[in-house]
């Protein structure tokens, strides 16, 4: 923790948690404000729908690629530049996607796009950890937390409105301005918490020993994939949306928001919760009531499935309780991460969001095209995501038992 935080910034806890929290939703955002309008840019652009994937899948794994780097960056040349040279080439890259003439500009400038908006994600976590206490940054975290589930559900909202009333090139101009607006915003108000003395060389040896350190580190990838991997058993369910939504549950377009609203309330509400417990009860035992809730939730919603036809009714629920538990346990997990090794506070955050997104990518363009049409083989996978993160805090919890024990 930086030893002049209280100096650095004077406001109101809760405005320096928005303004780290829609750091981090500029990459979820930008992913989601332009699904509605897909059918209406492959006509315009005339291309394919794997061509238009490729402009999904480009972002994706520009954004896994880079996240390997923003920390690194961020720890040797402060938090400030990091974000403000994203957010600038996001800007850029955004202006490029509405100028495109043809699908292969899009995917490139899509994949600057993913190059630069984890640098929001990745140095907004170190950020709260070089500013607060355990304690304090927990409920920060849930904070933003709360803030980022807000993405999701709002992205597609305004990217329908604006591609029906103004085309789809309005969207990249929309999230343009965002830009703008973002980083006039940070460089006015985000304050440099990394003092030089901290900082780490910016040399390629010392660089892949700190790689090398936390690569090698059980403890930090058990961390990593508890966190990381079990976020898309719910995930699974918005890469499905429109097959799960339209083909399972006969839901029209219009009423697809009572899903996201669903499940974007159990995300805030477990953060909300997960603030509210902070330094009151053991972080382990955190972990363990959320890793509960969604194991009953996953387990209860593939007996569903297969001894029932998904209906409405009921299907929408277990996967918004499934994120009240992720939401409940990830703020805990990810500041257990950062902790591990204080001086690489970025490093780890970047390595945590790489293993993160990849496996985001692989469920987007690998495991959700094969089980989208089945419930209960989307309630399985659902599952077997969970499992990966519940064994790897299992073995964690048994090999070094005295993580999370204590109340912060």
């Amino acid at each position: 923790m930086n030893p002049n935080a209280d100096q650095l910034w004077r406001g109101p806890r809760w405005a320096l948690a928005a303004l780290l929290a829609v750091l981090g939703m500029l990459g979820p955002f930008s992913i989601d404000t332009y699904l509605p309008a897909f059918s209406g840019m492959a006509a315009s652009l005339n291309a394919a729908p794997v061509e238009m994937q490729q402009t999904l899948s480009a972002y994706l794994f520009g954004f896994a690629f880079m996240n390997l780097f923003h920390g690194a960056l961020a720890d040797s040349f402060g938090r400030r530049p990091v974000v403000l040279w994203g957010i600038a080439m996001f800007t850029l890259a955004s202006a490029g996607c509405a100028l495109s003439q043809n699908v292969e500009q899009l995917v490139f400038f899509r994949a600057m796009q993913g190059l630069s908006t984890g640098a929001g994600i990745v140095v907004s976590r170190a950020v709260i950890r070089d500013m607060f206490p355990p304690a304090q940054a927990q409920q920060v975290m849930s904070q933003v937390t709360i803030y980022f589930g807000i993405a999701p559900a709002l992205a597609p909202i305004v990217g329908g409105w604006l591609f029906v009333h103004l085309g789809w090139h309005s969207i990249f101009w929309f999230l343009t301005g965002v830009g703008v607006v973002l980083w006039l915003t940070n460089y006015r108000y985000l304050p440099e918490t990394l003092e030089p003395e901290a900082r780490q060389p910016f040399e390629v040896r010392h660089l892949m020993r700190g790689y090398w350190q936390l690569g090698s580190s059980p403890r930090f990838l058990l961390l990593a994939l508890a966190s990381g991997v079990p976020f898309n058993g719910m995930f699974l369910y918005v890469l499905a949306a429109p097959a799960f939504l339209g083909e399972h549950l006969a839901l029209q377009p219009t009423q697809f928001f009572w899903f996201f609203m669903l499940t974007i309330s159990g995300i805030m509400s477990g953060a909300w919760l997960s603030g509210r417990l902070a330094g009151k009860i053991p972080p382990k035992k955190q972990i363990r009531h959320g890793f509960v809730i969604m194991l009953v939730t996953a387990v209860v919603n593939l007996a569903a499935n297969l001894l029932f036809d998904a209906h409405v009714s009921w299907a929408l629920f277990p996967i918004a309780l499934f994120a009240f538990g992720w939401a409940l346990m990830v703020p805990v997990v990810t500041l257990l991460v950062l902790d591990l090794y204080p001086e690489r506070r970025g490093m780890a955050s970047s390595l945590q969001a790489f293993i993160g997104s990849t496996a985001n990518g692989l469920v987007a363009g690998v495991i959700a095209p094969l089980v989208m049409h089945s419930t209960p083989a989307l309630a399985a996978v659902s599952l077997g995501m969970l499992c990966i993160g519940l064994v790897a805090w299992v073995y964690l919890h048994h090999r070094w038992p005295e993580i999370g024990r204590a109340v912060q």
